[in-house]
This record gives C-alpha cells, structure tokens and sequence, in this order.
C-alpha cells in the first residue's frame, strides 16, 4: 500500500489529529522535568517482520515515537530487518525471536502485531494483560471467539486496541463516509465490495525437516502442532485453515470493513457463500473464487465477491466497494471516492493516498489522551468487520446458510457451524484474560 510522499505531510496529518489534544497539553501547567503526555517517548516493539517492516517505519516516522524492538521467528528475517531499519532511524534497535520479550520490556507501551494470522488475537490478548496497548493487523482474530475475548481483554485492562485496517484514517474516505451518512445517495440499503488479484499455484508440498533459521515451534505458537511442509512458510499458510483465513481474512476484511462502515451496520442476521477452488489443483484449502453474501436488520445487505486468481475485479478494479441508495450511488477507490446521481451520472471524483502513517498516528494520539474512543479502528469495530469473514468462511466450510442472532453475530441452530466459532489450541498456548 502506498504511503504520503513525504515527512511534512505525514507532521501535517499528525499534528491534525491530535490538535485538540495538543491544545489541552499546552494550557496545562507541568511540574518539574514530568514530560506532557505530547513530549514523553511512546515505546513500540513489532512482532513479524514482512508487513511489520512497513509498521516500524510508519510508527518511527512520528515525533516522540521510538521503536525499540524487532522481532520475527525466523533469524533471517531479523538480520535483514534490522539492516534495514537502520538505514532509517539512527537509533539502535534490539531484535529478539520470542515476542514475549518485547512483552517484559518494561520500557514498551505498544506491541504491533503483523504476525500471521493465528497469532494476532493471542499475542495481543497476551499484550494486553502485559499492560501494553496493541496495534494488530487484520483479521484481528483467527476465528470469533478470538476476537470477543480480545475486546474483554482490552477493556479489562484499559488498553487502546487498534486494527490495521488503514483506510479507516483516510481524509478521502472519511469524507466519503460522512457523505454517505449525511444522505448524498439517500438512504443506503445495498453494498458491493470486491478484491481480484493474480496468485498462482502453491503446488504441493512435503513434509521436511525445519530450516535451521527458523523456530517453527514459536512459529507456530497457539495452534495446535502440525508437521512443517515446504510450500507454507513465509506466505502460503493464507490457504491453509488451520493458520489461516483465505482471501476473505487476507484482504477482503479492507473492502468488508468499508461496506459495513457505510451501510452503518453492526451484525448480520443471514450469511451465505458460494464458490470454491476453481483455478489450480493445490494444496490451498480456502476458495480462490468466492461470493458472499451478509442480510443485515432494516433491510440492507453486503455482497463480496473474491478473486485470487484473476485480476479483473467490477468495473476493472482490483480493489473497491460500491454503495447504492434511494438517490444514487457511490463508488470508493483504493483510497478515493467517485459519486453519482440516481442516473449514474458522476457528479464528484476525489483522490486520497495511504493512510498508514495516519493510522498509527491516531494510535498515539488515542494512548496520549488515555481514550480509546479516539481509535478509528477500536477493536470492538475492527471485531465486527472481521466476524464478517469468519462467517463467510464458516458458511463456505459448512455448505450452510447461516442464521445469526442481529445483536452479537452468533451462528443459531447449527451444530456444525458452530463448532467452527472457535478452535482448539496447543496445551500452554489457549488465550485467557
């Protein structure tokens, strides 16, 4: 994903967020050498270093903000890392290969968790109860009973909980929201959203001895011990069920998320999937093609469609989301929108760019205030979106059409189903607040 151009641009949008705060700190009186909450260090330690890396450089871009730890369970991974980091920030940086580390530093306020997806809820579940605010990417979770106990842990606890899920920090997209919820399209009852790439086969792999590198029992963490095969690691796992969460989990939860936040909905009442492995014959598990549908109260609904394995998504874009109403329509671009009448006729086009570091920004902000309403992304809403691609995929496993209860997203009379809502974990390893 793309970032601002520039650090001016990235001040600029920082010091927008926290205006209101910066303006409470200045009126304040401190004793002595206390810093104001503006001036003290925030501490960051980043748990996985492929999306992590791009974590670190965005957090490390904000003033008074220092990332003090790297981390990854493959030794290799760290070595490169930290090279890398250091042609970026001038400060030296530890590196470890067990987050719990990062967790005893009494020094560290955020862990930022860009591991796969198995360990997003129980490491920031297990940050939480450490005293650390998270920052975890999306899915938040690797199954919904994962993410409810991640909300309990963050309120227990008093912790900011904010899920990557960057275009929620987008001017261009906040705008298109307040649009939307202001009535530019009349009222809203209908949401499509899409993701298209081109991924090839994985093939299919074989049991083989763990590369010396690479601590696979660490790696592996809360899920239940399975032999290493040489077609999963460092990315292929996304197929696999027992790491991962497909397409849907990996990058339809961006689009999802927009859809939901439009439509101003919270829990379906009726999910149903279709589709399936149609394009290789591999050992990827989750669909390649898939189309899912989400029936919500008042009579509004979101339909996603996925395709991992042909680039041509609706209207010709890999990415987007589509919004209709009584009055007309709207369309959102990777990080713009594009508004139209009841005729389909565009009436206003706008452009945005990433949001990364504004994401993280609004983070600190949050922590700075102790006030995690503050979050674009609080966990609890970044759950809701992620329940969605829980249930698509639940629905897709079972063959079933799902029936939810409209005040939490629990599945109702289905057995099968519902065994799905969690799963079972490494002895040692079961998350707990």
């Amino acid at each position: 994903m793309s970032r601002p151009e520039n650090s001016s641009q990235k001040r600029r949008s920082f010091l927008k967020t926290t205006s209101a705060l910066a303006a409470a700190s200045t009126a304040a009186t401190v004793a002595g050498p206390v810093a104001s909450p503006q001036e003290r260090v925030i501490t960051v330690g980043v748990m996985g270093l492929s999306r992590g890396m791009a974590l670190a450089k965005s957090f490390s871009s904000l003033d008074n903000v220092r990332v003090a730890w790297l981390c990854d369970t493959d030794t290799l991974r760290v070595k490169s890392a930290k090279e890398s980091f250091a042609k970026f920030a001038s400060h030296d940086v530890r590196t470890t290969g067990d987050f719990r580390d990062i967790l005893k530093d009494p020094h560290v306020d955020i862990l930022a968790c860009a591991a796969p997806n198995h360990w997003h809820a129980p490491a920031s579940i297990m940050a939480c109860n450490a005293g650390k605010h998270v920052y975890v990417e999306k899915p938040c979770s690797h199954n919904p009973y994962e993410g409810e106990l991640l909300i309990q842990a963050a309120r227990k606890n008093n912790r900011c909980v904010q899920m990557g899920n960057q275009r929620r920090s987008s001017d261009a997209i906040m705008e298109a929201m307040k649009l939307l919820h202001e009535g530019a399209i009349g009222r809203v009852y209908y949401s499509r959203s899409w993701y298209a790439n081109l991924r090839g086969p994985i093939g299919s792999g074989e049991p083989a001895k763990v590369p010396d590198h690479i601590d696979y029992d660490l790696w592996q963490g809360p899920a239940p011990r399975q032999p290493y095969t040489t077609n999963r690691l460092h990315y292929h796992w996304h197929w696999v069920w027992h790491y991962g969460n497909g397409e849907l989990g990996n990058n339809g939860i961006h689009s999802i998320d927009l859809s939901r936040w439009g439509l101003q909905v919270d829990y379906p009442t009726r999910v149903v999937s279709s589709g399936g492995r149609y394009r290789f014959d591999d050992d990827q598990q989750t669909a390649d093609t898939h189309m899912v549908s989400f029936e919500f109260p008042d009579d509004r609904q979101i339909i996603w469609e996925g395709l991992s394995c042909n680039r041509n998504g609706m209207y010709g874009d890999s990415f987007g989301v589509s919004f209709h109403g009584e009055k007309g329509s709207m369309r959102l671009t990777s990080w713009g929108y594009k508004l139209y009448d009841d005729r389909a006729r565009e009436i206003k086009s706008v452009d945005g760019s990433g949001a990364d570091v504004e994401h993280a920004a609004n983070l600190i902000a949050a922590i700075r205030a102790n006030d995690p309403s503050m979050l674009h992304s609080e966990i609890e809403e970044g759950h809701k979106s992620t329940l969605l691609c829980h249930l698509g995929n639940i629905a897709h496993r079972t063959g079933a059409a799902l029936t939810c209860d409209g005040s939490n997203g629990h599945i109702l009379d289905n057995a099968q189903a519902q065994s799905l809502w969690r799963r079972d974990y490494e002895p040692g390893w079961e998350p707990s607040v």
